[in-house]
């Protein structure tokens, strides 16, 4: 997010020209209350009027007027889904690229749900196409790259391990953290990955490169997989917890392991 400013506490508090500028595109959010206080349609009418793309609007608001649940994580997707359609419609890929330059997360944020919902593309091209997404200064963005292409990810489980088990050790921090966050068994606000709540052992490959990660944003994800795992198969996370503790003794390694058994532990 952007360090240079604080956002403020409350929706009312953030100044007239911050949300002038948020509604336009212009800036980052700072924090989520700048986020949730975006006027989405607004910020989708003038994204598009400043690239010459107004008439996409009235078929993407129709979409978004029309969803039975409106929360900013259902208008989030459907606009993403909705861009998509128009630029298969008018023959528009390079607009993905457009996004991908624009100042405003929350816009960014759309792109990633635009490779999500492209159904033309193989998991690999999936994957290679988000990587700029999962990279993003912003936290928002990376949050929105691995909820957009998760469901994909569920339902090409060993082959995404394959590629993503690649990624667990990139040098980039982020991408690590992705490789880990898109396979956490329970995850947040998402839907659950059955397999791997029966069956962790099938992610090793994308958890053993990470178990004394340098990054703490890596390692808090991945003991969030393990403390995931713990509500169903508790003696594997234990047991693989007892083995890492053994081959490596990085406070590092022991930060996972607290965070691994937290849920474990509460109950013993």
């Amino acid at each position: 997010m952007d360090i240079k400013r604080k956002g403020a506490r409350t929706k009312k508090d953030i100044p007239a020209i911050i949300l002038r500028q948020l509604n336009s595109g212009e800036i980052e959010c700072a924090n989520v209350v700048e986020w949730s206080a975006i006027d989405r349609r607004k910020l989708l009418e003038n994204i598009l009027i400043m690239y010459n793309r107004k008439h996409y609007l009235s078929p993407i608001l129709n979409s978004v007027n029309i969803l039975k649940k409106q929360t900013i994580n259902t208008i989030n997707e459907t606009i993403g889904s909705e861009l998509l359609n128009q630029m298969n419609i008018h023959n528009d890929p390079e607009f993905l690229q457009i996004l991908l330059d624009i100042p405003s997360d929350l816009v960014r944020g759309w792109g990633c749900f635009i490779v999500g919902k492209d159904t033309t593309l193989t998991l690999e091209q999936m994957l290679n196409k988000i990587i700029p997404f999962a990279k993003d200064k912003h936290f928002n963005v990376r949050e929105e790259a691995w909820t957009a292409v998760r469901p994909t990810i569920i339902k090409n489980l060993d082959e995404s391990i394959t590629f993503l088990s690649k990624w667990a050790k990139s040098e980039n921090e982020n991408i690590r953290r992705f490789a880990s966050e898109i396979t956490r068994p329970r995850g947040v606000w998402c839907k659950h990955i059955e397999a791997l709540k029966q069956s962790p052992s099938i992610a090793l490959s994308i958890l053993e490169p990470l178990k004394s990660d340098s990054s703490k944003y890596v390692r808090d994800s991945v003991g969030n997989w393990l403390n995931d795992a713990s509500k169903t198969q508790a003696l594997f996370v234990e047991e693989l917890c007892k083995q890492w503790e053994q081959e490596s003794s990085t406070n590092e390694t022991k930060y996972i392991i607290k965070k691994a058994l937290r849920s474990i532990d509460k109950i013993l």
